[in-house]
This record gives structure tokens, sequence and C-alpha cells, in this order.
């Protein structure tokens, strides 16, 4: 049987932009090498998750223009802690043991991080919320 830790790295897409160099902080290393790779995987997910938050509050989302639907999504991520917290739980069950003990040590820091790179990841594919394509 192949140990868990190697199933999960072998799933990951590459990202050949998220380079990982000596001279980058430790966070910045983690970024690019774990947090990245397991966000582009979990991307369907993601956006999954995000229409089902959409829908729990009542759709409202689909009412606001372009500029303000940025917003939505941003705030949905920064300030609704459960949803925040569920969004992590996505991508922290994704990480190696070792990439598990590493996040630990600096858990804040490394937090915003994955908050930045998700919200970035769903207003980047704002077009396949819409509700025609979402239903």
């Amino acid at each position: 049987m192949i140990p868990r830790d190697l199933q999960l790295v072998a799933l990951r897409p590459e990202i050949p932009s998220a380079r990982v160099s000596e001279n980058m902080s430790l966070d910045e290393q983690f970024q690019n090498k774990t947090l990245r790779p397991v966000i582009k995987l979990q991307n369907d997910l993601l956006l999954e998750v995000f229409r089902n938050y959409i829908k729990k509050h009542k759709n409202k989302f689909y009412e606001l223009k372009l500029e303000q639907r940025f917003i939505y999504i941003e705030n949905a991520i920064q300030k609704d802690i459960k949803f925040r917290n569920s969004l992590k739980g996505i991508i922290i069950g994704q990480f190696t043991l070792e990439e598990y003990a590493t996040y630990i040590k600096n858990s804040s820091a490394l937090n915003k991080r994955m908050m930045n790179i998700v919200k970035e990841r769903i207003q980047s594919n704002i077009q396949l919320l819409e509700e025609e394509v979402a239903y």
C-alpha cells in the first residue's frame, strides 16, 4: 500500500511559476511548495463550496455588479469565520504530516497567505459562478 503522504503529493498539479529557492522566507517556500498546488488541486471543490455559500445566503451575490461581487467574495472569506474555517479545512486536509507540522509552527501567517490565494482563485473564476453556469 502506498503511504498517504506520497499519494497526496502525487495528486497535486505542478505549478511551474511557483518556484522555491533558499533565499525565500520559509512561509513563501511553504506557500509555493504546498499551498498553491493544494489550492489548485481543490479548485473545483472550492468553487462548489462558494456556490453553496451563495445559495445559503439567498443568492444575493447574483444581484450584485461585478465589482461588488469581488468585494462579496473577499468579505465572505475574510469576515465569515465559519466559512473561512471550512475553507481552511478543505486545504489543510490535503497536507502531508510533515507539511502539517510546518503549518502549525506559523499557522497565523500561513492562514493569511492561504486565504489570499483562495480569494484570488475564486475571484479569477468568477465567470464560473454565474447563475446559469452554476446550476
